[in-house]
């Protein structure tokens, strides 16, 4: 039998607080979403911007779980007789169980940031580090002010591996969240033009995806993108931090870890490499160049947690993209299929050149066609326009044969299209839903992109409901 999560003197001693009523004496999970809370877990009533979680302790109770953490000031009106522990306010009480929650382990932690690639890392690291121990990793994209914890809080005390994805879309976001975390292992993925809306610069991003030195254990290791535009910058800012241990990682020799060869398939790449020294070959059963360049960061990561390289690059075989970050599904047409890449979840330009650099990838045969659906970027701020319109040379080396936009940014990459590709625009992306499925035909490829604020989720549904994969085995 497992050991609980928590048991409840330690649960008590690690959030704070004063408890209120018969709390159970194990805690088997953490939950702030009693959509999805399991009997014996701890809801915490964290207030967000749409939702106050005091609202649902009712709720938490009647579904079995084993303690409500609440606010001082909300308690008087909550269900009498209930399962609480009272605190000055649940965040920063999930926060406190957090850093007791590292302080318990003996885990190797490694944590991930950077403008593109952090989940699909973050679920790389997971993979390969599993091959060798017992690892825990955020869930989706848990990398904000309450994900971080709320992943922290949740970490068994026993395991062998920790993995954190840790994001920012403003300065100082990320210094309180990395000394949480405190990992042995730092990896910056990219530096790239996102968020512009509330940065002066690149060079400004830069400096806040540097704050993830700042929690660094000491004598521990900084991993850096050597092609990036911004290496120097990070480099400087690593060792101003006293980190003396930086790994590099890229598709040029002078790199640390870099490719020898690369060799694209039909949705993967074969790969030889050689990892601080050591030569391997390897494949990642995702396509795409960026899936490649991060799984040098990953296996870079690897050998420095301790882990096993050789078991690493064999898991990275079993690697598929997530929903929303490169998903691929295999439509059904009736007398033939069609094939979908779920790119819908975030936009910006550095991740969309590298969708449509997939695109470019895929195997198409006529009369198959490939089809871009592209949706606005956003927070790109006053530059948003141009890098619109600068996604017209991507797109056109992508090999695309049929193009669909939505919104009002994206008509600038839509004036730059060549006439012979358009195939509809709309301002909203959810008109573009009943020309979508008319046009598609088996032997298409279609790639669905575009920031989450633009709604491109619902045209992925879309297809999928209209021509529905056999079953689960058809998604990659």
């Amino acid at each position: 039998m497992s050991a609980p999560l928590w048991t409840r003197e330690d649960f008590v001693a690690g959030a704070g607080g004063t408890p209120r009523g018969d709390l159970g004496a194990e805690i088997t999970g953490i939950s702030i979403d009693t959509r999805t809370i399991t009997e014996g877990e701890t809801f915490f009533a964290i207030k967000g911007d749409r939702f106050d979680g005091h609202d649902f302790v009712g709720m938490a109770l009647e579904k079995g779980a084993s303690v409500a953490v609440i606010s001082v000031d909300k308690y008087d009106g909550l269900p009498k007789g209930g399962r609480y522990l009272v605190v000055d306010d649940p965040l920063k009480a999930m926060e406190r169980l957090a850093v007791a929650s590292r302080a318990r382990s003996n885990a190797r932690i490694v944590a991930v940031t950077g403008s593109v690639g952090k989940t699909g890392t973050k679920e790389a690291l997971r993979l390969t580090l599993g091959a060798s121990g017992k690892v825990h990793a955020s869930v989706a994209s848990f990398n904000n002010h309450w994900g971080v914890p709320l992943t922290l809080a949740r970490m068994p005390a026993d395991v062998d591996y920790g993995v954190f994805e840790i994001g920012m879309s403003a300065p100082n976001e990320i210094t309180p969240l990395v000394k949480m975390v405190r990992p042995h292992v730092a990896i910056i993925t990219t530096v790239q033009a996102v968020h512009l809306e509330f940065f002066e610069s690149v060079e400004h991003i830069a400096k806040a995806k540097a704050e993830i030195f700042k929690g660094l254990e000491p004598g521990g290791v900084a991993i850096l993108n050597r092609d990036n535009n911004q290496f120097d910058l990070l480099m400087f800012l690593a060792k101003a931090e006293n980190i003396n241990e930086i790994r590099t990682f890229g598709e040029t020799q002078n790199a640390d870890s870099f490719t020898e060869s690369i060799r694209p398939q039909a949705g993967s790449s074969a790969v030889r490499a050689r990892i601080l020294g050591e030569e391997i070959s390897y494949t990642i059963g995702a396509g795409g160049r960026h899936h490649v360049q991060n799984s040098l960061a990953v296996l870079t990561a690897v050998v420095e947690l301790g882990a096993s390289l050789s078991q690493a690059g064999k898991a990275l075989a079993t690697m598929h993209a997530p929903k929303g970050r490169g998903e691929i599904t295999v439509l059904h047409l009736g007398e033939g299929t069609a094939e979908l890449l779920d790119e819908s979840y975030n936009a910006n330009p550095a991740s969309m050149r590298a969708a449509l650099s997939v695109l470019g990838e895929a195997q198409v045969v006529p009369p198959g066609r490939r089809i871009a659906v592209l949706g606005d970027m956003r927070e790109l701020g006053e530059d948003s326009d141009r890098l619109h319109a600068e996604l017209a040379d991507p797109l056109l080396a992508s090999n695309a044969d049929a193009v669909f936009c939505a919104g009002p940014h994206m008509r600038k990459l839509w004036e730059r299209v060549p006439q012979r590709l358009r195939v509809m625009y709309a301002e909203q992306a959810a008109d573009l839903e009943d020309r979508l499925l008319q046009e598609v035909k088996p032997g298409d490829v279609i790639m669905i992109k575009g920031s989450l604020g633009t709604k491109m989720g619902p045209l992925v549904d879309a297809l999928k409901t209209q021509y529905p994969p056999k079953d689960d085995s058809a998604a990659g």
